[in-house]
């Protein structure tokens, strides 16, 4: 695709965060690959955002929001359109609700660690099993993360999306279709912040849950190596690390992508993997794992690129 040069200059009037052209995405990825977007923005607000949104529209150009890069594997031929990073909204406010309750209002790219932390500070609880997520808010929103039998459903009370056109309005949870790993929106809508109900709490008891659910994920993750996260939904009857471990998959390579030794449901950069080599692993898994155990593994992992 072939960007119309009025259109990149005018990306680069409407937004006052960072606009670059021929982006390498392997530097926007917490997997270290990626060839380049035609165009790369960060839009400062939801107000530049929509503006984005609506002249990539009405100019036929290819839109993938992206939050912090997690979660996400670029293809080595790129994104041919503009890739839309809500990484700079970063509003975060408490408000006080009836007796205990709290409602937190988080934009897109406030990261998960940070609600986590700021909350506990005011003793406010309820978002431990995120904690140790490397992810934003509106990618775990968007993918109702969860770990430890919660997910993100069971403490929103309201989601906050965009269309293609810059439409924003707000989104009651019981409206929506939550699903493992899912939220379904509508094509083109991108979810650009959320409320919260949390519960004030004891700060010290809070703290402390906290950081057993991190010392269990640094436990068990492979920190000393770049990767995309989770690569595949667990299955309901087993986690999908455990069946590939049993599987003898871990350690298994393509190239410089190696299926981790220590949890099999992460392969890592071992240095100067391509995105063609962790498709190529994921599709020796995936194939292994129907053939010997008649389950089809999904992606969790979203592939970008060619062009979706």
């Amino acid at each position: 695709m072939v960007m119309k040069a009025d259109v990149k200059k005018r990306l680069s009037l409407l937004v006052t965060g960072r606009v670059a052209h021929d982006e390498p995405m392997a530097g926007h990825t917490s997997i270290g690959i990626g060839g380049t977007a035609d165009v790369y923005c960060e839009p400062a607000t939801v107000d530049e955002l929509r503006k984005v949104l609506f002249l990539l529209a009405e100019n036929d150009v290819p839109c993938m929001p992206v939050g912090n890069g997690t979660n996400i594997l670029v293809r080595d031929d790129g994104y041919r359109g503009a890739v839309v990073c809500l990484s700079r909204l970063q509003g975060l406010v408490f408000h006080d609700g009836n007796g205990d309750d709290v409602i937190v209002s988080c934009e897109a790219g406030v990261s998960l660690s940070r609600l986590v932390d700021e909350s506990a500070e005011r003793s406010i609880g309820g978002l431990a099993f995120v904690a140790g997520i490397p992810g934003s808010v509106g990618g775990a929103v968007s993918m109702n993360a969860g770990a430890y039998g919660r997910e993100m459903k069971d403490v929103i009370s309201l989601i906050r999306t965009i269309d293609r056109t810059g439409r924003v309005g707000d989104r009651m949870p019981t409206s929506l279709t939550f699903r493992y790993r899912c939220l379904e929106l509508d094509a083109g809508e991108i979810v650009v912040g959320a409320d919260f109900r949390l519960t004030r709490g004891d700060r010290q008891g809070i703290e402390e849950d906290i950081a057993e659910i991190r010392r269990l994920r640094r436990g068990k993750h492979p920190l000393q190596y770049r990767n995309a996260g989770s690569v595949f939904k667990n299955p309901a009857w087993a986690p999908a690390g455990r069946i590939i471990d049993e599987l003898g998959l871990k350690g298994r390579r393509v190239g410089d992508a190696m299926v981790s030794a220590e949890h099999g449901n992460f392969i890592v950069n071992c240095g100067s993997a391509t995105a063609a080599d962790v498709i190529e692993l994921m599709t020796i898994i995936t194939e292994t794992v129907e053939r010997e155990r008649g389950i089809h593994l999904e992606p969790e992992v979203r592939i970008i690129g060619g062009n979706g």
